[in-house]
């Protein structure tokens, strides 16, 4: 694999990146805009992480942006009813790995496909935040010190960012450097030839299909944090950005996997696309098409790089 295909999208970011500090010298290059743009990214790149642990596996979870509002929704409800901060956190965790659980089995043992498992699994959690939060924007008494989980810096780091660093590096552990991650990307290659040399196909699925929304709800309790809220719809906006930075992370280091290092980088290009936009004033709706066509560019530049090894 040449160095195109194998490092394409790092040297996009670098391009974007000089880009927008030619445009906007006085404000994009900033260290403090910097530092604003890996906080804005750190939320997407941890659902992004968890869409990464069920493409490993070839395959789709549709429910994670239902998962996020569940997840805030849960846990400001709870915490109106006078939960304390570790049984909230257990409780709103242990659900949304739940619903992954389901979605895993549904994939695996009985056949449905991904897609239509996950999308119907997430309309059904849609369903419940609707009627737990009455369709309403919940405020609650939340802690204080719950509310230092997802705000504040650290050594100058935003908390977020640490939290986006942390789940990625324990994402690289589990998936390049554990049995459990090697079965998965076993079966994401060729889920015939995994059966038969013995990996376990149900269990290895529905652990990739957890771990993803286990990060889902992570989100909605970070964003419950930051925001001291929740909205019944707050999270349906990471669906399609998480798979966003997911497929551009597959063009880097790679050369087409779903890996984590890979995602963090997707995610970041989006929120510097994002941030750069914005300072220089540029609509919404571009920002989206842009956006596109830079998700477009990375995989022609990876499949033109693979054409020539």
């Amino acid at each position: 694999m040449n160095l195109t295909a194998r490092y394409g999208t790092l040297f996009g970011l670098v391009v974007i990146l000089c880009v927008f500090s030619a445009l906007a010298p006085g404000s994009f290059a900033q260290a403090s805009n910097l530092i604003n743009i890996t906080q804005q990214s750190s939320l997407l790149a941890i659902v992004a992480l968890g869409a990464t642990s069920v493409m490993v596996l070839s395959e789709f979870d549709l429910s994670v942006g239902a998962v996020v509002s569940w997840a805030g929704i849960l846990a400001v409800s709870l915490f109106a009813r006078g939960w304390g901060i570790p049984a909230t956190i257990a409780a709103t965790l242990l659900s949304s790995a739940l619903v992954g659980a389901i979605s895993g089995t549904l994939v695996a043992r009985l056949r449905v496909p991904s897609f239509i498992a996950t999308l119907a699994i997430g309309t059904i959690v849609g369903g419940f935040t609707f009627w737990l939060s009455d369709g309403a924007t919940l405020f609650g008494n939340i802690p204080v010190g719950f509310r230092d989980l997802g705000r504040g810096t650290l050594a100058g780091i935003p908390v977020p960012t640490l939290w986006a660093l942390a789940m990625t590096l324990a994402c690289i552990v589990l998936l390049d450097h554990t049995e459990a991650g090697r079965r998965m990307a076993a079966i994401g290659g060729n889920r015939e030839a995994a059966r038969l040399t013995g990996v376990p196909i149900v269990r290895s699925t529905v652990l990739g299909f957890a771990i993803c929304t286990l990060l889902a709800g992570l989100v909605g309790l970070l964003l419950v944090a930051r925001l001291g809220s929740a909205h019944p719809t707050g999270g349906n906006g990471f669906l399609l950005q998480a798979y966003a930075a997911a497929f551009l992370g597959m063009t880097a280091f790679r050369g087409g996997d779903a890996n984590a290092l890979g995602t963090l980088l997707g995610a970041v290009i989006i929120a510097v696309v994002a941030n750069g936009l914005t300072i220089l004033g540029v609509p919404n709706y571009m920002q989206d098409i842009l956006t596109g066509l830079i998700i477009l560019a990375a995989v022609l530049v990876r499949n033109l790089g693979r054409s020539r090894d």
